[in-house]
C-alpha cells in the first residue's frame, strides 16, 4: 500500500463525519444504518478528526470550530439529571442518544468509557484551536467546563476500580473495568482531573487486575480483541513512558500493543478453526458487526456471533475480520500493516463500501460470486480510528497536542508513568 492509498482511505475515513452528522447541535450517528442513534464515543472522535481535517486541508479551521462549539454546547446545556429521558448525570452520558433530541435510547447505560472518549476528543480540540478569537476562546472554556463536572470519583461506586456504568433504573453495574482493555485514557483522564479525581490507589487497583500471558512466543499483556490495544493509543503516545507494571515486566504500552499484532498474525497463520482467508498478512479480530444465526441462509453452518468483541487465542471467532482494525494498527507495526491492509484489499475489495471500511468482512461465508460477506453500512468508532491511527502514523498530531495537555501529563503522572517524554 503506498502512500496515496493511505490518503485516500484517511480522506474517506474522515468523510463518514461530514455525511453522519446532525448540523443543528453536532452529534454524530453511531452508524450509517436508517435511524441510528448518535453515539457519544464516535462524536469523541469527530472532535478529534476535525483538527486532521483542517491540517489536510479537508475543512476549513472556521468550519471546524464551529461544529466543535455546536456539539460542546450541547453538552453543556444538556440534561444532567440522571432520569431515564436525560442526556446524563453526574458530567457523563449515555452512551446512545436520540440524533435529534439528545436524550437517552435503547435503555442504554451511563457509560463511563465512552464518556471518556468524548471528553478525549473535547480535549483535543482544545489543544488545537488556541488562536485568541471569541470563538475558540469560547471552545476552551466549554472543554473545561464538561471535563471539570465529570465526577470520576463517584463512577468507581464505592469499589476500587471504575464502574462500566450506570442505569437510573438499577444503580451501577455489577461489572468494573477489570482486566487490561481499552480504559487506560479512562483512567488518565479520571487521575488527572483538578476537581474530582480518582485516589491514588486506584489506578494499581485496576493494574492487580492484568492478565501477562505467553502466547506464540510472545509475552504480553493479554487483552484478546486488537481494538483494546488501539484506543487509548489513539490519545496518548504510550512510547517509552512506563507505569509501575510495565517497568516491572521492562516493556511499554505501546511495545504491548506490536506485539498483540504479532499474536494476531500467528493465530491468523495457525487458524485453528480453518476459516478461509486467514493467514499472516489477513487478520484483524476485534469488536465488530458481524453474521449472525438471524439470517437463515447462514444458520446451519456454524455458530455465527453478529456483533461481538471478537479476539485471539480464546475467541470468539467465526471467521470474520475488520480491515480497519489492521489498519489501525499502523503506528506500531508499519512494514507488517501496510502489507497486510494491502493484500486484503486486493484480495477482498468488497470490504470498502463508498471507500469506507465496512466493519467486518467474512470470507468463509462467500457468495455464490465468490465475495465474502460484508457488514452492511459503516461505524463511526471505525472511521475514526482509521483516521486518527493514520495521522499518528504520519504527523503524530494527536499525540503531539496529548503531550502537551496538562491534565493529561498529570493523569499519567499520578498513574505511576515515568520517563520518555514525561
Amino acid at each position: 500500500m503506498n502512500e496515496q492509498s493511505l490518503d485516500q482511505l484517511q480522506r474517506a475515513a474522515f468523510g463518514y463525519f461530514l455525511q453522519a452528522v446532525n448540523p443543528a447541535n453536532g452529534l454524530i450517528a453511531d452508524t450509517s444504518r436508517r435511524n441510528s442513534p448518535a453515539s457519544i464515543a464516535a462524536v469523541g472522535f469527530a472532535l478529534s478528526v476535525y483538527p486532521v481535517a483542517v491540517e489536510r486541508g479537508w475543512m476549513a479551521r472556521a468550519d471546524a470550530a464551529k461544529r466543535s462549539l455546536s456539539v460542546l454546547r450541547f453538552f453543556r446545556d444538556s440534561d444532567q439529571s440522571g432520569s431515564p429521558e436525560a442526556t446524563g448525570f453526574k458530567g457523563f452520558y449515555y452512551h446512545f442518544l436520540d440524533m435529534h433530541t439528545g436524550v437517552r435510547v435503547w435503555r442504554s447505560e451511563l457509560s463511563t468509557i465512552d464518556s471518556a472518549l468524548l471528553i478525549a476528543g473535547a480535549l483535543t480540540a482544545s489543544m488545537y484551536f488556541t488562536a485568541n478569537t471569541p470563538e475558540e476562546t469560547e471552545l476552551r472554556e466549554l472543554v473545561e467546563t464538561l471535563y471539570f463536572r465529570v465526577d470520576w470519583r463517584w463512577s468507581q461506586g464505592g469499589a476500587a476500580t471504575i464502574r462500566q456504568g450506570w442505569k437510573p433504573e438499577c444503580g451501577f453495574l455489577h461489572y468494573g473495568w477489570d482486566g487490561y482493555n481499552e480504559s487506560i485514557i479512562l483512567y488518565v483522564l479520571a487521575m488527572g482531573s483538578p476537581t474530582h479525581p480518582l485516589k491514588d490507589d486506584s489506578y494499581e487497583a485496576w493494574t492487580a487486575t492484568y492478565q501477562w500471558e505467553h502466547l506464540y512466543g510472545y509475552d504480553y499483556l493479554y487483552a484478546g480483541p486488537l481494538f483494546m490495544h488501539q484506543f487509548s493509543h489513539a490519545w496518548i503516545d504510550f512510547r517509552g513512558i512506563r507505569d509501575r507494571f510495565m517497568r516491572e515486566k521492562r516493556c511499554d504500552y505501546f511495545e504491548n500493543s506490536r506485539r498483540a499484532i504479532e499474536v494476531q498474525r500467528e493465530y491468523a497463520r495457525r487458524n485453528p478453526h480453518g476459516f478461509a482467508g486467514y493467514d499472516e498478512n489477513c487478520w484483524g479480530l476485534t469488536a465488530c458487526d458481524g453474521p449472525s444465526n438471524l439470517l437463515p441462509e447462514l444458520a446451519e453452518r456454524r455458530r455465527l456471533f453478529g456483533y461481538a468483541a471478537r479476539g485471539v487465542p480464546y475467541g470468539p471467532d467465526d471467521g470474520t475480520l475488520s480491515g480497519w482494525a489492521a489498519l489501525a494498527s499502523l503506528p506500531f507495526a508499519p512494514e507488517i500493516v501496510l502489507c497486510a491492509a494491502g493484500n486484503m484489499l486486493q484480495r477482498y475489495p468488497e470490504m470498502l463500501t463508498a471507500q469506507q471500511y465496512t466493519s467486518s468482512f467474512n470470507p468463509t461465508l462467500a457468495s455464490a460470486g465468490c465475495s465474502a460477506w460484508v457488514s452492511a453500512g459503516h461505524f463511526g468508532l471505525d472511521q475514526g480510528i482509521v483516521v486518527m491511527m493514520i495521522e499518528n502514523h504520519r504527523t503524530q498530531l494527536i499525540w503531539r497536542l496529548m503531550r502537551d495537555c496538562s491534565y493529561v501529563g498529570a493523569g499519567l503522572r499520578r498513574a505511576g508513568f515515568r520517563g520518555g517524554w514525561l
